[in-house]
């Protein structure tokens, strides 16, 4: 461990969600979520995240057309275990029937438990949008339906699958999670079917349940392909989705029968039945 390390703090006046896909995307390693931004800590020097962050502000800034306010705080900081630190403050969270928790801590007796590590990862149960989707799979995946999450991230939510039953694909466009997936997968004893890097529309299959926890604009974007992969009848469940842009997304799946609503704070969670 070197003495010193180097602590980006970045504040963001909106769209924080956005930011959070950016750097879950580009950064290597884990960074800790604020109310109103992100901290990034790292013995390697962090100026160019910093750059990359300023560059992603001003294209969103340009491609949404709104202002867009972005300050960082850059510190070179005393290099106590903060790593034993931040996993100290990471706690084992119960969500029926699953209890999620990390390597370092212990397993429940009676309940369908899943182990992930927050620096390998970057869905641990905690955001509200993992939380619900959660909900919704304990809900609505059945022993032996096929699945597929798209956007997989950790792959927590098809590993919340496969633990009930479950024959599940997954994919995303980031080769980290494609990465982390698998390794989560393996930690918790289960094995995808198929995974991949790239997008839902590669795959030639369809499925019972099709899983998006990714970002509103993304689920507008992918409707159809989503569409196209869940079998009639069969279950999306769709998620990342602010409530304020319920209702943009809905009306890319005006086709699908809206059977129910998960909220949390001010995420929602949509469960929709394909015609």
């Amino acid at each position: 461990m070197q003495e010193f390390y180097n602590q980006l703090v970045v504040r963001v006046s909106s769209h924080h969600d956005l930011f959070s896909d950016f750097l879950s995307d580009t950064l290597p390693i884990g960074f800790e979520e604020l109310d109103d931004g992100f901290v990034i800590r790292s013995e390697d020097e962090l100026e160019t995240m910093k750059w990359g962050l300023e560059q992603f502000a001003e294209a969103l800034q340009k491609a949404l057309n709104e202002p867009m306010e972005i300050e960082f705080s850059l510190t070179k900081e005393k290099n106590s275990d903060w790593v034993k630190e931040y996993q100290e403050g990471i706690t084992p969270i119960l969500i029926e029937p699953f209890y999620i928790y990390p390597t370092w801590d212990e397993p429940q007796e009676g309940k369908i438990n899943i182990v992930i590590d927050p620096a390998l990862a970057f869905g641990t149960g905690h955001h509200p949008t993992t939380a619900t989707c959660l909900q919704a799979v304990a809900k609505y995946v059945q022993n032996g339906a096929e699945v597929i999450d798209v956007g997989c991230g950790s792959g927590i939510l098809s590993i919340a699958a496969m633990k009930l039953g479950a024959v599940a694909d997954a994919c995303d466009t980031d080769p980290i999670s494609v990465e982390n997936s698998k390794i989560n997968a393996n930690e918790n004893s289960v094995e995808y079917r198929d995974i991949w890097e790239g997008s839902a529309s590669q795959t030639g299959k369809q499925y019972d349940v099709t899983i998006a926890n990714i970002v509103a604009d993304v689920l507008t974007y992918i409707a159809n392909d989503l569409k196209k992969i869940t079998q009639p009848q069969g279950i999306l469940i769709l998620s990342g989705i602010l409530d304020k842009y319920e209702n943009k997304v809905l009306r890319f799946y005006h086709d699908c029968e809206l059977i129910e609503r998960i909220t949390q704070d001010e995420w929602v969670t949509l469960i929709l039945k394909r015609g």
